[in-house]
């Protein structure tokens, strides 16, 4: 299975969600519903994000690891 998110326009949510209950729940499950929060709203909602984010800007640009250095 893969797992997608999305931002539905209330304008068609009725119809979207109409149409994922026409699949049965092996096919498509609703994991989580939510309205839609930017991304300052949601880093600002996520317990602890807005003093880890403070924290981090104190640190030294020499502790900092560049893109390329980065182990994805």
């Amino acid at each position: 299975m893969k797992t997608v998110t999305l931002v539905i326009d209330d304008s068609i949510d009725e119809k979207f969600f109409w149409l994922l209950k026409h699949f049965s729940e092996n096919e498509v499950k609703i994991l989580e519903q939510f309205e839609y929060l930017n991304d300052d709203e949601y880093l600002r909602s996520v317990n602890g994000m807005v003093e880890s984010i403070k924290k981090a800007r104190d640190e030294p640009l020499e502790k900092g690891v560049s893109l390329d250095k980065l182990d994805w």
